[in-house]
């Protein structure tokens, strides 16, 4: 099965959410099937075959999530961060003031759901091949 180590060299390699496409390739050949990462701490719990689970640390100090959701705020932060316009702390802490608890990638479907606090699906893309 796969590391953290691992999955940190991997994602050492991204520097915007234009290099997501490519992350999400050579973790796939790593063996992770799914993940889930949640803002307010950054942390993320990674799946692999036969039950496999491996988590990484968060931050010290999380952020806070808005209790209400902005969708269309968000779209527009997650577009420009997926352009190279953002670095990833931003991304996140534009996340957190849209309200966005955490988002979800299925390796097999190629989707990433991003989620509100009340479990609210807010917006799924389907992850384009690198």
């Amino acid at each position: 099965m796969f590391t953290i180590q691992q999955i940190h060299e991997a994602h050492s390699k991204v520097k915007s959410g234009a290099d997501f496409p490519k992350y999400i390739q050579d973790i796939m050949a790593l063996g992770v099937v799914s993940f889930e990462t949640f803002v307010f701490d950054n942390h993320t719990n990674y799946y692999g075959k036969d039950n496999f689970k491996t988590s990484s640390e968060g931050f010290l100090e999380p952020l806070t999530s808005a209790d209400k959701s902005n969708i269309e705020q968000f779209k527009a932060d997650l577009k420009a961060h997926q352009q190279g316009k953002t670095a990833y702390m931003t991304f996140l802490n534009d996340c957190a003031k849209s309200g966005v608890e955490k988002w979800i990638v299925v390796m097999d479907k190629m989707t990433c759901s991003y989620y509100d606090k009340a479990g609210n699906e807010m917006v799924v893309e389907t992850i384009p091949t690198a």
